[in-house]
């Protein structure tokens, strides 16, 4: 079977309308639709980064996908360690990215 692009008015799940969902990003307004992941609004609007590793600062984003690396954690509503890929943005939510220091012991 070869892959090819259906229609939406052939899609048998029926996709629901698209309902706007507003989020802050380290302060920034961020728009995106119900259903959608942290990592996807923020994937929509060009930013491939959002923290650094502790080590070498290199940038860092969506990588897994699927919940497994941990590089996308950001803090949502206060709540640190949050996988951007797995949770799934609610309007008014307010995300800051993430970047911790090494502890002294591991330099």
């Amino acid at each position: 079977m070869a892959a090819r692009m259906m229609p939406s008015r052939h899609d048998p799940i029926r996709p629901r309308g698209e309902r706007p969902v507003g989020i802050s990003v380290d302060g920034e307004a961020v728009d995106g639709v119900e259903g959608q992941t942290i990592a996807g609004v923020v994937l929509a609007t060009g930013r491939l980064a959002w923290r650094r590793t502790s080590v070498d600062g290199r940038p860092r984003g969506l990588f897994c996908g699927i919940g497994v690396c941990f590089d996308c954690i950001v803090t949502v509503n206060g709540e640190r360690d949050v996988r951007a890929c797995q949770r799934r943005a609610t309007d008014g939510d307010v995300v800051e990215t993430q970047h911790d220091e090494l502890p002294e012991a591991a330099r």
